[in-house]
């Protein structure tokens, strides 16, 4: 009886051991087997083949051409290892494709080998340009897809409806698909559509697809949804209250809808929303003061046309979390400004077309808690006294557009961090300080100051005109996008853009303004000048000397 117990256990040994031996050699020899499919694998090398790598077709600085790395050789044979591409550790099923920003140029249509990939979870195409293909009905072959993001990416016409067959999306992503006469619509299917089938949203981008309809009420019904942007989506009519109150929406936006109406609601103090972006409609009514209930809140935006009363409640300093704040059109009273002194976590601040009243009045003394604080936007406010900024208080953004002034403000001699400074249409008289034209840490992409200068985006940079020396041609500078270091200057109707001001600047004109006093040395420091033009103005006559020839210059 022992023997044979024994002879068992020997030989359950053995067995067990010779299993282990083959498990492990299974799993040595697929280790080295790869896990793609030979038809997934050919879908994505063939979809790669339809489309061209073109540096230009993605945007960002990050961009780079994923596919190019894509080969059929025996050191590539295992597509999930490709860049961008992520398996199933299963099943080897191609079940994520991250393409963005991969300088991707070409059309998508319907025999795309892309919807081949019928086990996709997760899709995106974000930064590319297919050449504002449509969206073709194939896409319900991803009847797995959870994630979908199509930003950027040069897509048109209609949304098709299959796309609203996809009832495991999480996330989608169709926003910023508009240039010129080309975009996204979502009309037939709509947004009611959209809102009954896709019940699993979590968040929603459609920034700039033409909705052209009202906000349907069903979309109070995503209890899931955390994040919702309509933006620039041509809605009309009021704003159903109830999408406020969505139990985990964090981020709500619905700026530059200038048709769409609503009222604020009563907001709960367990409300999760971090971000609220109410600007360019027609939302009106009072602010409630249970707005100091979005303890969570760290971006405001409430400005740009609305017709909110012009009153700001107090309870606004509550928002202890606050980070960007942008209103307009409001009465700050002395209460009131003190209680925006309260909220020292903001980085970003634009108070547009208001009016100061009470002890601080306009002398915004409350700035001084604002330690944070790195831009500062004022535009056409009454600004009637100094503004009481510490020295010590460093900015990258100025804006005090129409804003009253009579001298430059002086806590501008210490800002050496500034990358746009606006002082535009005020009523600046006097000598320009010295400091100003030595602020050489002032790489200004957005130079505004005094109405001979003013920013644009320009694309033909060529001409600045003078009445005496007629039509004066330079260098086109079309470089478009953000330059350290660049000037824009205009005159009668004509603008173009300098970077790197003291070597490129060939022609400075500030004529009919009204400086006095001394013609600032350092003006002497432009390398590039050859024109000068400070005519009709009250300046002395004593001349800098320049070490290089000038055109015909004028002074006065």
């Amino acid at each position: 009886m022992g023997l044979s117990l024994t002879f068992f256990t020997f030989k359950h040994s053995v067995l067990f051991s010779f299993l282990i031996f083959h498990l492990a050699i299974g799993h040595f020899i697929s280790s080295f087997q790869p896990l793609c499919h030979d038809h997934e694998r050919s879908a994505l090398l063939n979809f790669k083949e339809s489309l061209v790598i073109n540096r230009t077709a993605s945007g960002y600085p990050s961009a780079y051409p994923k596919v190019a790395s894509w080969k059929l050789d025996e050191k590539n044979s295992d597509c999930c290892l490709w860049d961008g591409v992520k398996c199933n550790e299963d099943t080897g099923h191609v079940v994520e494709l991250d393409l963005a920003s991969s300088c991707l140029y070409g059309s998508v249509n319907s025999t795309s080998s892309l919807f081949q990939l019928v086990h996709l979870q997760r899709l995106s195409l974000f930064d590319n340009n297919f050449n504002f293909s449509e969206i073709p009905s194939e896409i319900l072959n991803f009847s797995r897809l959870t994630h979908l993001n199509l930003s950027r990416s040069y897509f048109s016409g209609q949304i098709p409806a299959e796309l609203l067959e996809l009832t495991n999306l999480e996330v989608l992503d169709l926003s910023f698909n508009t240039f010129d006469n080309f975009f996204l619509k979502l009309q037939k299917p709509g947004l009611a559509n959209l809102a009954e089938n896709l019940t699993n949203l979590k968040a929603l981008d459609l920034i700039n697809v033409f909705i052209s309809s009202t906000v349907p009420h069903t979309l109070a019904n995503l209890s899931s949804l955390r994040f919702l942007s309509l933006s620039g989506c041509h809605l009309q009519g009021e704003f159903p209250q109830e999408i406020f109150q969505l139990p985990n929406l964090q981020f709500l936006g619905v700026m530059i809808n200038p048709n769409l109406t609503g009222y604020l609601p009563q907001f709960q103090k367990s409300s999760p929303l971090e971000d609220l972006r109410l600007s360019y409609t027609r939302f009106s009514g009072k602010i409630p003061s249970s707005l100091g209930n979005l303890t969570k809140l760290e971006d405001l935006y409430l400005s740009g046309g609305n017709g909110f009363s012009n009153e700001l409640p107090p309870s606004i300093g509550n928002l202890a979390s606050l980070k960007t704040l942008e209103i307009s059109s409001f009465n700050f009273s002395g209460t009131l400004q003190a209680s925006l002194g309260n909220l020292t976590q903001l980085d970003s601040l634009t108070i547009s077309d208001s009016n100061f009243s009470g002890p601080m009045s306009s002398s915004l003394s409350w700035l001084t808690n604002l330690n944070q604080l790195t831009s500062l936007n004022f535009p056409n406010c009454n600004l009637n006294e100094p503004l009481l900024v510490p020295n010590t208080q460093k900015f990258e953004i100025i804006g005090l557009r129409s804003c009253n002034l009579s001298e430059f403000p002086s806590f501008l001699h210490n800002q050496d961090q500034l990358i746009s400074l606006d002082l535009s249409s005020n009523m600046i008289a006097g000598k320009i300080p010295e400091w100003l034209f030595s602020a050489g840490n002032l790489p200004s992409k957005h130079f505004e100051c005094w109405n001979a200068m003013k920013d644009v985006n320009a694309n033909n940079l060529t001409y600045l005109q003078d009445s005496l020396l007629g039509p004066v041609s330079y260098p086109a500078y079309t470089h478009y996008g953000f330059s350290d270091y660049s000037l824009t200057l205009s005159n009668k109707g004509t603008e173009m853009e300098y970077e790197k001001l003291s070597n490129l600047i060939t022609a400075t004109i500030l004529s009919n303004n009204s400086f006095v006093g001394e013609i600032p040395t350092s003006i002497s420091n432009l390398k590039g000048l050859r024109t000068l033009n400070l005519s009709n103005n009250n300046l002395q006559a004593a001349v800098p000397t320049f070490s290089f020839a000038l055109h015909p210059t004028f002074f006065g």
